[in-house]
């Protein structure tokens, strides 16, 4: 095994990974947060750079240190409750929200602008997408060649040129903010992150990254952590630069996309002002590709998450299965969507980063088991009561709650749980020891 990458693998290994992560909810969210900050645009958009980039790229690190993926970072939970935890982050991630949402998006903006609707047409084009998505899936040891070498540059041009277009000639000032990024524009940026799932992927795709190291041959753990690293702040500095992009688009777009409720209107309405048909074919190609190379990531990761779970089942039928159940949810419409799967997010979007912490701060608790169960315990609990709150269910009499009316209940009680953690709970007589994932 040579245990090293040249030049331009490690380059195309940084390319696939910021490919992984740019995917439907990297474009559609920040013009539609941009337009909603509007001159409150540099707070909003660095909690929305917390979330969306700092986050995912502190969870890769993690996963490096922890020596493999959201299994090994909670082998400290029971083994039942470890699993039910990643099959979760999986499940959302996979079929039920993230995976679909890319091909919806790609729908939005790649095809219905040029042809008429219909629930038909979506289907077809459903069917079209994720068998695309399929075969490249079922070839996980080209993933590099395929996406880091060919699609991933081309996206990255049509990209850098949108962006330098605003960025010079933006069609309008910055708008006016609504009244929520008004009274708090870095938390609101900071929750609107939740939606891109990007430290989810992280805890997924880190894993994915290192068999596609295993691949080319580089086995040895301090290797896979030197190059993981270099891979995610390749990562985190592209989607740094298109969200910070996007976020500008769509803080001045009010004039142009006045209205305009989703980000995939303000997007196709500010690029056709801006560059016409041309324009609109270019952009239609970008999330054409930008989603199917995420696409591919996320049904690889869960297909491969199934068969170590089970070495029994058959990788191409699950990934076969797992395209097929996406195409079905894609159909359900992309409003639908995103509003089923924010108040998920919003609960178990803190077991992850609790999880993050935990991994870092692990040689400092003595009975990390204990630790890990009641860390992960307390940010589920004050989750789900953020996530019950934004799904509308009347939850007044927890309005005493420390930051509960900004979504963030659970903050201060996994801090505080964090701290219990370290000071208070005794070492056990048995020693954990880390399992082999």
């Amino acid at each position: 095994m040579k245990n090293r990458l040249s030049g331009l693998d490690i380059l195309g290994l940084g390319l696939m990974t910021f490919a992984f992560f740019l995917g439907a909810g990297n474009i559609i969210f920040p013009p539609l947060a941009g337009a909603q900050a509007g001159s409150e645009l540099v707070p909003a958009m660095l909690g929305f750079l917390v979330t969306a980039v700092g986050l995912p790229l502190i969870t890769l690190i993690a996963v490096a240190k922890a020596g493999g993926g959201i299994s090994t970072m909670a082998r400290y939970l029971p083994t039942t409750a470890a699993t039910i935890l990643a099959l979760a982050v999986y499940i959302i991630i996979g079929p039920s929200f993230a995976t679909p949402r890319t091909g919806l998006v790609a729908y939005e903006i790649g095809v219905k602008p040029f042809i008429e609707h219909s629930s038909v047409a979506l289907a077809l084009f459903s069917v079209v997408f994720f068998s695309v998505v399929a075969w490249l899936a079922i070839n996980p040891g080209k993933l590099l060649d395929y996406i880091g070498k060919f699609i991933t540059p081309l996206l990255v041009l049509l990209l850098v040129a949108l962006a330098l277009a605003v960025f010079i000639a933006p069609l309008d000032t910055l708008g006016v903010a609504t009244a929520s990024y008004q009274d708090s524009a870095f938390i609101n940026g900071f929750l609107e992150g939740y939606n891109t799932m990007d430290t989810f992927g992280a805890l997924v795709f880190g894993m994915l990254i290192v068999n596609v190291l295993i691949t080319k041959g580089v086995n040895q753990k301090a290797y896979i952590y030197k190059y993981l690293m270099i891979a995610g702040c390749i990562a985190a500095a592209g989607l740094a630069f298109v969200y910070i992009a996007l976020f500008y688009l769509g803080a001045t777009s009010q004039a142009v996309a006045a209205g305009a409720t989703q980000g995939t209107d303000i997007l196709a309405q500010y690029v056709f002002a801006m560059f016409g048909t041309p324009g609109v074919l270019a952009l239609a190609l970008v999330v054409m590709l930008a989603c199917l190379t995420t696409a591919v990531g996320l049904v690889s990761a869960l297909t491969t998450f199934l068969t170590q779970l089970q070495p029994k089942w058959n990788y191409t039928q699950l990934a076969l299965i797992n395209c097929a159940i996406c195409a079905l949810v894609t159909n359900v419409g992309l409003s639908q969507l995103i509003s089923i799967s924010i108040p998920v997010l919003f609960a178990v979007y803190p077991v992850a980063i609790a999880l993050v912490a935990l991994t870092f701060l692990s040689e400092q608790f003595a009975n990390k088991k204990l630790s890990y169960q009641f860390v992960l315990a307390i940010a589920l609990i004050f989750g789900v009561l953020d996530g019950l709150k934004v799904a509308g269910v009347d939850m007044q009499s927890f309005n005493y709650l420390p930051l509960f009316n900004s979504g963030m209940a659970w903050l201060l009680p996994t801090g505080c749980a964090l701290l219990i953690a370290r000071f208070t709970f005794k070492k056990r007589t048995s020693v954990a020891t880390y399992s082999k994932v």
